[in-house]
């Protein structure tokens, strides 16, 4: 059996995962898909003062109360940024990583720093007007190529978000994901996709890549192709081992 923690994204929250999540737990895995602070469920708790590391703080502690090892940690989009400080944070805790068409950050990135400049400055512009100057409103799932069963459902679903969390650089003391088993999967079936960048630092890093022709939410458009993906990660963990 493997520990998975599945990060969901900006504007998300543990709702997206509940496909894969069943679907791993039906072949007896243990399955772990935290809400991050001020967005889905926890969207009470949204206040400018929510940035990167509450949300990284949010999946270490997650990962130490439930006391977890080798775990196989899976962040999407936005949460790329996240595991990448839990890693840093708890290295001992962590089996492999997962970039799930996610950013991969720098020590001293913020997301907003590795967007496209278009994209970040529509983004703040939007958040000016709709957001107070501090709330991010959410992409509507038809920019990232939501399939047409979910759309509604996704847009109906996904809650703003701190900008803070955007914009915060994050610090990094070391290399514990260089030294984790990572793979990076790309999802190729939508326009505009700002994760090109992320897969050829993930291929200069030797990591292992793929390719799953879908929109960004891959868990809700290839779910079953998504969780084969993460046993054979969890499969490579274990004979490693």
């Amino acid at each position: 059996m493997a520990t998975f923690v599945l990060v969901h994204g900006a504007w998300h929250g543990s709702w997206c995962w509940k496909r894969v999540r069943k679907a791993l737990q039906a072949q007896g895995q243990e399955v772990f898909t935290p809400t991050l602070t001020g967005v889905g469920e926890r969207s009470h708790l949204l206040s400018p003062r929510v940035n990167l590391d509450t949300h990284i703080d949010d999946v270490v502690n997650l990962v130490r109360w439930e006391e977890l090892s080798d775990v196989v940690l899976c962040g999407h989009s936005y949460g790329g940024c996240v595991i990448s400080g839990v890693a840093d944070r708890i290295p001992d805790r962590i089996g492999a990583l997962v970039y799930l068409d996610a950013f991969v950050l720098q020590d001293g990135e913020s997301l907003h720093a590795a967007l496209p400049p278009a994209q970040r400055d529509l983004q703040l512009e939007i958040t000016r007007q709709h957001g107070e100057g501090w709330m991010v409103p959410p992409i509507p799932g038809e920019v990232f190529g939501v399939n047409a069963g979910d759309l509604e459902w996704v847009n109906r679903q996904c809650t703003m978000q701190s900008l803070a969390t955007f914009q915060q650089a994050i610090k990094l003391k070391g290399t514990a994901d260089a030294a984790k088993p990572a793979t990076f999967i790309l999802a190729s079936g939508w326009s505009d996709s700002p994760f090109h960048l992320a897969y050829e630092r993930a291929q200069a890093r030797g990591w292992k890549t793929l390719s799953i022709p879908c929109g960004h939410d891959v868990m809700l458009d290839r779910p079953e192709e998504l969780t084969r993906a993460l046993l054979d990660v969890a499969a490579r963990q274990s004979s490693a081992s």
